[in-house]
């Protein structure tokens, strides 16, 4: 993945997906970067049958071409229903199924419309076989080209962004033995489903936590669904800090599970409560109120955690390039904890590592946390060997 992958932030309507991108990129624009190397896109808004063009159907369905991954985010509050009208009770897993299937239908039917496509009749045998291999149908195509699936199939799913190596791995996981030409419709489904798999994984933000009729829901969804695609979040909760953050209220680092008021930090042994301004008691009931039932219940707004998790999907490991491994600071006037990051696929070694960061230079050594040297082949993980520094020089 040569650029920043590009990660697709799609929900419907009042579930919560403007305040999300917000808070992720602190910014109202289509597209944010944060310091973490990875693009957002505001995807169009979502509505059951966007497949058929329904709602803004046909430009979801473009926006979502490109996009490496999705962050979908799910009102899992029930209060909204599938197209963002107020109700109760309403179940939000069905949110994740419906998008889902609006991807799949999509796909296959693009696919199917072709699959069977007949040529035109009353042609010369050969310019019969050129009209099947340019316009004719797929599986006829690939019968006059002998082709091998692989290749068939990146013929009609490049439009998608896909490559070769996925569709490769789609088929691979099907383990198929019938030739293409011999495919029914449940096997062409079958594909449909594994390859929306491998080009879209998705991180279910279960967003509005903090509801009444949250709790329930999120049980439910995590009968159902693989754990490690689902974060738990309350957006408005992270936008609500970093504001009163900003205005000297608190003191609030992003994705963290505290705050501290102006009372905390004096009580802690601050005389002059780290310079914030005082609060009004509604204010501060608002703070109390947050602090328990989203940073201390949760762990975190859940917010920074999404990104993570996406990059985790896509089999991405961020990688903190520091100058002191102490601090964790980049050591400059403009530096601070963490000021960069680089992401890297699985199994990458710190030598492979420093090149990215570092590119040509010759390193003497790299050291890791505590100022431990770390070998150059050992590998790069979550948690392990993520926060390197690296020494200019001769060895």
């Amino acid at each position: 993945m040569p650029r920043d992958p590009l990660i697709g932030l799609v929900g419907k309507p009042s579930s919560g997906k403007s305040t999300m991108l917000n808070s992720l990129t602190d910014a109202t624009s289509k597209v944010g970067r944060r310091s973490v190397p990875i693009e957002l896109l505001d995807v169009a808004g979502l509505v059951p049958g966007a497949h058929e063009g329904r709602g803004l159907g046909n430009r979801f369905l473009d926006d979502l071409r490109h996009a490496d991954a999705l962050v979908h985010v799910v009102d899992v509050s029930g209060t909204t229903d599938a197209e963002g009208k107020v109700t109760r009770g309403y179940d939000p897993s069905q949110d994740i199924i419906w998008l889902r299937q609006e991807i799949v239908q999509w796909i296959q039917g693009n696919l199917m419309e072709k699959w069977l496509v007949s040529p035109e009749k009353n042609l010369s045998v050969n310019s019969a076989k050129r009209d099947v291999c340019s316009r004719g149908s797929i599986k006829r195509r690939h019968m006059a080209l002998k082709a091998n699936a692989v290749d068939t199939l990146q013929n009609q799913f490049s439009g998608y962004g896909s490559t070769l190596t996925m569709v490769q791995r789609t088929l691979d996981k099907l383990q198929l033995k019938t030739p293409l030409e011999t495919w029914d419709n449940e096997t062409i489904e079958k594909v449909v489903n594994a390859f929306t798999d491998e080009k879209f994984p998705t991180v279910c933000a279960l967003n509005k936590i903090d509801h009444a009729d949250a709790d329930k829901n999120i049980a439910k969804i995590a009968k159902k669904q693989d754990p490690n695609s689902i974060v738990l979040t309350s957006a408005i909760s992270e936008v609500f800090l970093r504001k009163l953050a900003k205005q000297g209220y608190v003191k609030y680092t992003e994705g963290s599970e505290f705050v501290d008021t102006r009372e905390d930090l004096i009580a802690g042994g601050d005389p002059d409560g780290g310079g914030l301004k005082e609060m009004d008691e509604k204010l501060k009931a608002r703070i109390e109120n947050l602090k328990d039932m989203v940073l201390y219940r949760f762990g975190s707004t859940g917010v920074v955690q999404v990104l993570s998790r996406a990059a985790q999907l896509l089999g991405l490991v961020p990688v903190f390039p520091v100058r002191n491994m102490h601090s964790y600071t980049a050591g400059t006037a403009t530096g601070g904890v963490f000021r960069d990051c680089v992401l890297v696929p699985k199994n990458t070694t710190v030598r492979d590592a420093a090149k990215k960061v570092m590119g040509d230079v010759t390193i003497a050594y790299i050291e890791g946390i505590g100022g431990v040297r770390v070998a150059e082949m050992d590998i790069v993980e979550v948690g392990k060997n993520d926060i390197l520094s690296f020494k200019v020089g001769k060895a």
